[in-house]
């Protein structure tokens, strides 16, 4: 790290380090992944032997019972089973990886992604809600009456503004909401935030992008009593906003564009991305995006360009981290359910419905038949394609006229090839190869045309004369013997009987050991021709002869065929060439006649037919999912183990979140289409509140409720609930409109207040739940990077489409080096971009309603020593010299407000113009130190 950066750092305030505390989503997230992965391992491997049922029957071994938290930390005769946070030092993972002298379960060990999960789950502490004596015990949350009446399953209201005494204060009935609930404790709401930091904090909101310069002056000119609105509707009908909202949906999506697993690409799943996008930007309503996302090629399409997007909606349910190598299908079949109903359930519902796939939710009223209520109407979708290696299901997409007519013109030509191959095949016997080969010597005479034997042939080297095939042309054939490359030629030269056009025959002997490369070079009237033949084959004329093609020849001119052996590898064969006049060619030359006859024109309609594939018109494709063929509904998993049947669950919902009668599933689909209507209902109580609970998090980094993924019991209550409702209830009456929403709560006086609190309302508020202050705010990842290229001067625009070359097929080290927007670059499980690695970037495999913010060390260390800043911080300082600003203040005010968005203040223009003054070296490399600790300063970072 250079000394003068490290002195300009120092210049600049850093951001203290938060304390780093496991929040309620991770640990939520932990309970969920022990529900998902480790629960269903041990009941189905370990509870037999390990249990207090196991206790009960005598049969405990080792005195090691798995079925509770305490038990398995206790441990048995052994110790204890695990050290929280290191899988090392744990007997049960050294006992899973069959390492060791204990080696469980002692008929074989578990496949190796299962020991993967529990070394996974050792690592995050070893999460476990098992608190009753025993495990194995049915497990039972509330009751479907017990549990409409608690908040989030209860109908959402739509409850009058309450009554404020501050009247003059609320700009909108949000404003009456926040500052009744703050009044209720005695507190004031914050000072309104300064135009330059309002403009800053509603570009990253709305563009995940900073203003510049002149776009800050012009709004904080602006004398408009509605110069906020204005700059509100400008943004909103920006594509960036698309590009900035659509990018928040993708983290609810678990959206990537790769596996885990052997760092699979998916090839199209960039058409999904750039689907959500446009939704964004259109604003197409809520509940029909839902829609769309769930049964989108389940419903009408008026076009083919709707019908298109349709289909790449249902991307969505392909998208999950699945481990495709799994070898029980059937059990592939049901994890890929579980990632699909825990995407829909977490992400759309607030619901952590995979909990009940082994048993009744502990805590939410989400009984086992709900789960496979819901499981049933997506295991009737056919999501993969089984093999060794599974893969996932890609669909043709509507083409353009152009292309479908060529699309089906080809298809048309392909079944008629594949019509006249059947038919060439029923006639051809079972062994062509055999009828064709033909045995013994055939007389010159005996040859059509011209005939120059290789006795008459002039050659050039040491060539070896033959008979051992017992196959050949007058009194043998001739050969190199496979030595001197290069160094030997044969000539055939014919005595024409007249000029004209004659059709040029080869006889070779073939075999195993023969050349593949060998050059033939025919001279004739029409010039020079050189062939490469290819000699282990038999010859497919007669079984002596290859065609050279049809030359014009004149009778006392160049007319010869020369054969080399340079090049060769293996034995060069000559025996006879044949110069025939193009009318007396014989009719049978492609084969002998009959059965062999067929067999040929087979194999050469099957070579017509690789051809044509080849150059097939190219439908575009798209991940997608089709309905299976038989349509039913699934029987109850025991314990979750698919090889444990128990009772038809009918397809259905969440009986807690259903009003009135379950439509009735139809018998030919999945359901779909019914399962998308309930999600997007206004009746249901989860979804209007989940979302509108997302963008009050989004736009205020904090959600009125904080487990933004889980509204059951174990996560948060709303901060203010009849806010909450009447935010759920604004966006349904509204038509779902999202850029609606965004555009009320940017709107209220709550958004524009100041970051800065006083200290009363800090000391009673001090997570600021009740906002009564902006919340100081991390940029994400993203912002981060596309502030960087901004100020730099080398963000570039993209359009969306594919985002890699299409011969990427893995992965794994996987070079980062687009300059488009963050949301644009590829999504790869295994090669994230390093700063999104260390700015906490959305987990691509799980469902992030609400991202970690971690202050860590490594993020400093990356804005000054990675290559990205330093690029970046070059190039914005030849942005600024080259603008040719009269004084190095001039340019430190511009590098500060492109930056930051502010000027620098008094003590920081003084602490770098004393580093200017002192640097010697080249301005250009001073410059660039500046601009990258701006880049590494709390202020660039952080939003007020």
């Amino acid at each position: 790290m250079p000394r003068a950066l490290l002195a300009l750092a120092a210049v600049l305030a850093a951001a203290p380090a938060a304390a780093q505390t496991p929040t309620a989503d991770a640990a939520g997230s932990g309970v969920d992944f022990f529900e998902k992965k480790i629960r269903p391992a041990l009941a189905e491997h370990c509870y037999s032997c390990h249990s207090a049922d196991a206790a009960a029957k005598n049969k405990l071994k080792g005195g090691l019972a798995l079925d509770t938290r305490d038990a398995v930390r206790a441990g048995g005769d052994s110790g204890p089973a695990l050290v929280a946070g290191d899988p090392a030092k744990s007997l049960i993972v050294e006992s899973l990886r069959y390492t060791g002298d204990l080696r469980m379960p002692p008929k074989g060990k578990l496949p190796p992604a299962v020991v993967a999960d529990f070394e996974k789950w050792v690592k995050m502490g070893a999460p476990d809600p098992r608190t009753a004596a025993t495990g194995v015990k049915q497990q039972v949350g509330l009751s479907i009456d017990e549990g409409r009446k608690f908040w989030s399953y209860r109908p959402v209201a739509a409850p009058a503004a309450p009554a404020v005494k501050n009247a003059a204060w609320p700009a909108t009935d949000i404003d009456r909401y926040v500052l009744a609930a703050l009044e209720a404790k005695g507190l004031n709401p914050a000072a309104d935030a300064d135009r330059a930091t309002l403009a800053r904090r509603v570009y990253f909101d709305l563009h995940g992008l900073p203003p510049t310069p002149e776009e800050i002056d012009a709004f904080v000119r602006d004398a408009d009593p509605k110069a906020f609105e204005k700059l509100v509707d400008t943004l909103l009908a920006s594509p960036r906003f698309g590009e900035r909202w659509g990018r928040h949906w993708l983290d609810t999506a678990r959206f990537a564009e790769s596996v885990t697993l052997r760092g699979l690409v998916f090839k199209e799943a960039w058409r999904y991305r750039d689907y959500v996008i446009d939704a964004f930007n259109r604003d197409v309503p809520l509940d029909q995006f839902i829609r769309e996302q769930l049964a989108g090629d389940l419903l009408a399409a008026a076009t083919p360009e709707e019908r298109a997007r349709l289909i790449i909606a249902t991307t969505y349910l392909q998208l999950g981290n699945t481990n495709l190598e799994e070898q029980d299908k059937r059990q592939l079949r049901m994890d890929v359910v579980d990632e699909q109903l825990d995407v829909i359930g977490k992400g759309l519902l607030g619901q952590t419905i995979s909990c009940a796939r082994c048993h009744d939710h502990k805590f939410d009223p989400i009984p086992t038949a709900d789960y496979y209520a819901l499981a049933g109407i997506l295991r009737n979708v056919k999501a993969l394609k089984d093999a060794n290696v599974s893969n996932w299901v890609e669909v043709p997409l509507p083409a353009a006229p152009e292309v479908e007519a060529a699309v089906k013109q080809h298809e048309a030509a392909v079944a008629d090839l594949q019509s006249r191959i059947k038919v060439a095949k029923a006639k051809a016997p079972k062994d062509a190869a055999a009828e064709r080969t033909v045995k013994g010597v055939l007389a010159v005479k005996d040859v059509p045309g011209v005939v120059v034997d290789d006795a008459a042939a002039k050659k050039v080297g040491t060539w070896k004369d033959s008979t051992f095939s017992g196959t050949y042309i007058g009194a043998g054939y001739t050969h190199d013997d496979a030595k001197g490359a290069g160094e030997k030629t044969i000539t055939f030269d014919p005595d024409l009987p007249a000029t004209g056009r004659y059709e040029v025959w080869f006889a070779y002997s073939p075999g195993g050991s023969r050349a593949k490369d060998v050059p033939v070079t025919v001279f004739s009237a029409d010039g020079e021709k050189t062939l490469h033949l290819d000699l282990t084959p038999n010859p497919p004329i007669r079984g002596r002869f290859v065609s050279l093609g049809q030359y014009r020849f004149e009778k006392d001119g160049q007319s010869f065929v020369l054969i080399s052996n340079e090049g060769a590898k293996g034995h060069v064969t000559a025996d006879a060439v044949a110069f025939i006049p193009v009318d007396q060619v014989p009719k049978d030359k492609a084969a002998p006649a009959g059965k062999v006859a067929a067999a040929d024109q087979a194999a050469a309609l099957e070579a017509e037919l690789k051809k044509l594939q080849a150059a097939a018109p190219k439908r575009p494709m798209a991940m997608s999912v089709v309905e299976e063929a038989k349509i039913e509904d699934a029987k109850i998993n025991v314990r979750g183990i698919v090889h444990n049947q128990g009772a038809v669950a009918p397809r259905g919902f969440l009986k807690v979140a259903t009003a009135g009668p379950v439509p009735p599933m139809p018998a030919n689909q999945s359901g779909r289409v019914q399962l998308a209507d309930w999600v997007a209902s206004k009746d249901n109580p989860l979804t209007a509140r989940v979302y509108a609970n997302r963008a009050w998090h989004w736009l205020f980094g904090s959600g009125l409720v904080r487990t933004a993924d889980n509204f059951g019991t174990t996560g948060e209550a709303p901060s203010n609930p009849e806010l909450l409702d009447h935010l759920a209830t604004r966006l349904v009456q509204d038509g779902w409109s999202v850029k609606k929403l965004v555009r009320a709560i940017v709107l209220s006086r709550t958004y524009r207040q100041s970051s800065r609190a006083d200290a009363r309302t800090i000391a009673a508020d001090p997570e600021n739940r009740l906002f009564g202050h902006a919340n100081r705010r991390r940029l994400e990842a993203e912002a981060i990077r596309d502030t960087m290229l901004t100020v730099s001067g080398k963000l570039e625009a993209f359009a969306g489409g594919p985002n890699f070359k299409d011969n990427v097929a893995a992965d794994y080290g996987y070079r980062h080096t687009s300059a488009a927007r963050s949301v644009y670059l590829p999504v790869f499980r295994n090669a994230l971009p390093e700063v999104f690695e260390a700015f906490d970037f959305a987990d691509p495999s799980m469902v992030v309603g609400k991202r970690s913010t971690s202050t860590v060390a490594p993020q400093a260390l990356f804005m000054m020593n990675n290559s990205f800043p330093a690029e970046q911080a070059k190039a914005a300082a030849a942005r600024v010299l080259a603008e040719n600003l009269p004084t190095d203040g001039a340019r430190l005010d511009r590098a500060y407000r492109l930056a930051l968005g502010r000027l620098p203040t008094d003590g920081e223009r003084a602490a770098m113009r004393r580093y200017l003054a002192n640097q010697s070296g080249s301005p250009p490399a001073a410059w660039a130190a500046v601009f990258q600790a701006l880049f590494a300063s709390a202020d660039f970072r952080y939003v007020e």
